[in-house]
């Protein structure tokens, strides 16, 4: 009988109400330079704020001695701003890891998908066109794309894509594959890594008839049809290789979490440590940097 995996808890990273918080109470881990406030983003994201105030909540930790006192983890551009408005208060996130680089190494930028939520927010609260065009800095079309990001796309393909920083004609190529196909699309883009126009326009060349919408894009200039049905056998055996390593990276990766901690408890023993070095410095070594890899994962 195979011994059951052990369950690894998930741990909340942020108290579960956010909390409005005087300005004065936040304390910057870094200054923001006169570089940085003369910079095109600063003047952005001021702008932003003078137009639809602030959308995503900057994110602090409390201070272990002192509850009422608050380290800024990340947002120090929106906290900079926000004085130099003279505002009072803002509205924060409190994470419950104090580690900003834990915090930073988890967290990522804004993606595609989330500020075309945030665009869809602020229209929803009233927010004009126009007031956003100008709180973004670009042209009112280039918004109005961003607001139908997700029309034609499968709510499946939309969460896979719901954390990844895509360009926006990605969305334009993946409207022409039907569903299913569009979710396929989207695994090999995040097993490859790979999420440009020219991959995405590959994907949608490579695809099958069948798997196509009305309405298909033209085929590439160039390709014929045994280039084309070429093309479809290696996306065809992609899906499959990535498939095969889906139904087993799960398995993988739990036994690599458990292999690394084993290790990392060997080395935070001396005497493990002393003879390893003396006896086998060569394994040692490869421990060492198996520890080293998996932290900079």
């Amino acid at each position: 009988m195979t011994p059951k995996r052990p369950t690894i808890p998930v741990k909340i990273g942020f108290e579960e109400v956010s909390v409005r918080l005087p300005i004065e109470a936040i304390f910057p881990l870094r200054e923001v330079t006169a570089a940085v406030r003369n910079s095109i983003k600063y003047g952005q994201i001021a702008a932003s704020i003078a137009e639809v105030g602030i959308i995503e909540p900057p994110v602090v930790t409390r201070d272990r001695q002192d509850r009422t006192r608050f380290h800024l983890l990340d947002g120090h551009l929106r906290i900079a701003i926000m004085r130099e408005r003279g505002e009072n208060d803002v509205i924060c996130l409190v994470a419950l890891d104090d580690e900003a680089f834990t915090y930073n190494k988890r967290v990522s930028r804004i993606a595609t998908i989330q500020e075309h939520r945030m665009i869809l927010n602020a229209v929803k609260k009233g927010v004009s066109e126009e007031r956003l065009a100008r709180a973004l800095n670009v042209n009112i079309a280039n918004i109005r794309i961003k607001r139908n990001l997700l029309v034609g796309i499968c709510p499946e393909a939309a969460a896979l894509l719901g954390d990844k920083h895509v360009p926006i004609h990605v969305f334009t190529e993946l409207r022409f594959l039907k569903p299913l196909r569009q979710i396929e699309a989207v695994q090999a883009m995040i097993a490859m890594n790979r999420y440009s126009v020219s991959y995405a326009k590959s994907l949608v060349a490579a695809t099958q008839e069948g798997d196509l919408v009305e309405g298909r894009p033209r085929r590439p200039r160039g390709l014929t049809e045994d280039e084309i049905a070429v093309m479809q056998r290696e996306s065809e055996n992609i899906d499959r290789e990535f498939k095969l390593v889906a139904e087993n990276y799960g398995a993988d990766h739990l036994d690599l979490v458990l292999a690394v901690g084993y290790v990392n408890r060997l080395l935070g023993n001396a005497r493990v440590v002393r003879h390893l070095a003396h006896r086998h410095a060569d394994i040692l070594s490869e421990f060492q940097k198996l520890t080293e890899l998996q932290e900079a994962a």
